[in-house]
């Protein structure tokens, strides 16, 4: 194991009791405009992603800015945006039917199971992943993994596995370019100090 990197879950994570915390409130999601905002992505790049398409992820903020945040500054140092890119986007709410039980990796629990703040920050994922396999893979059956976000520790994110899916449902709060949402907006883009861009 290279020790610069996060080490590998324990072979032993499965009887362990995972650092489990409950949670029943409404979450928010950045999509596609043209696209359902309840999307369990099976492949891609992101943290949690399955390795080989076991489950499916679909990622939500704890608040609106959680979701600018994850969603707009992936690419660190870089603190503008378009107009367009707005445009295309919308943000949606997402509750839940029933409280969701959550991997809690916001604090003590990384040191519970072995693991520490890299685990939720360190790029590339494949670490990450094989980690989100083993707790899905875990007894406890838990809905999703509860954690810091990358680029504002402040606010929490959630990964949350797609045997969850049908206790869900999402209502569209606004696009993001539209007057609605023009106040909300300028008061993220000011917090995080970003410029908005004429296209």
């Amino acid at each position: 194991m290279n020790p610069e990197h996060h080490p590998e879950p324990p072979a032993d994570l499965g009887k362990r009791s995972l650092p489990i915390v409950t949670l029943s409130k409404p979450w928010f999601r950045i999509h596609q405009t043209k696209y359902s905002p309840l999307y369990f992505g099976f492949t891609g790049e992101n943290r949690f992603t399955a390795p080989d398409k076991e489950y499916g992820v679909l990622y939500m903020g704890d608040d609106e800015e959680c979701c600018f945040i994850e969603t707009f500054g992936q690419s660190t140092g870089i603190n503008t945006i378009t107009a367009s890119a707005l445009n295309k986007v919308c943000i949606s709410r997402i509750e839940s039917m029933r409280s969701l039980k959550f991997v809690d990796l916001t604090g003590a629990g990384l040191a519970h199971l072995g693991a520490d703040a890299r685990l939720t920050t360190e790029v590339p994922h494949d670490v990450a992943r094989r980690w989100a396999l083993a707790l899905w893979q875990h007894p406890d059956s838990p809905d999703g993994i509860y954690y810091r976000a990358r680029h504002d520790p402040s606010r929490f994110a959630a990964a949350i596995y797609d045997r969850a899916g049908n206790a869900l449902q999402s209502v569209i709060v606004a696009n993001l370019s539209s007057a609605a949402y023009a106040k909300k907006l300028g008061a993220i883009l000011d917090n995080y100090k970003f410029g908005l861009l004429p296209d």
